[in-house]
């Protein structure tokens, strides 16, 4: 346990876990990796938000499409589940704040669906969710490009899962 160099294994529930007991590269690592966690829960709050509104105002139209769209929408929130909680619990080793951040995150879409009603049922047209899907993707693919890609080849540095992990969930939402 007193390791003085850093070893990468992986616990008991497959989550890697460094052996470096001291050093600021440890703390620097996991206060990047709460902060890319808190990010992306942040983001995904934003990019729940629409989804909600979209979801409900489907439902209100079409109750068939309306409940398509939300089992599509909660099959995709568990990967956004695990975006938000695995750096907050892989730095903090807390499940719970795990837990609060990923539900904070998700919990913005009902909240969305109520606060984005409210707002705008009256101004609401096509232009208006173009424009609000169009930025909310934006700032999506920005994080994966500049946040969990470049994190994730940090812990996989020869490439051995994500770009098979990155291609397979692309194809999965293709799906």
């Amino acid at each position: 346990r007193g390791c003085t160099h850093s070893e990468d294994v992986l616990d008991p529930h497959g989550m890697p876990h460094s052996l470096e007991l001291e050093g600021s590269d440890k703390v620097d690592k996991d206060k990047k990796l709460v902060k890319m966690g808190m990010q992306t829960a942040l983001a995904i709050m934003i990019h729940n938000f629409p989804e909600g509104l979209a979801t409900f105002v489907a439902t209100l139209d079409d109750p068939v499409v309306g409940a398509g769209l939300a089992i599509a929408i909660a099959v995709h929130n568990v990967p956004e589940g695990l975006c938000v909680s695995v750096p907050i619990y892989y730095a903090t080793h807390d499940r719970w704040e795990a837990f609060r951040w990923a539900f904070i995150s998700g919990i913005s879409e009902p909240i969305g669906a109520g606060l984005g009603w409210l707002v705008l049922y009256k101004t609401m047209d096509d232009n208006a969710y173009g424009i609000v899907f169009g930025l909310v993707a934006g700032m999506m693919v920005n994080i994966c490009i500049s946040e969990l890609l470049p994190t994730s080849f940090k812990y996989d540095p020869k490439d051995l899962v994500v770009t098979k992990s990155f291609v397979t969930g692309m194809a999965i939402m293709a799906l």
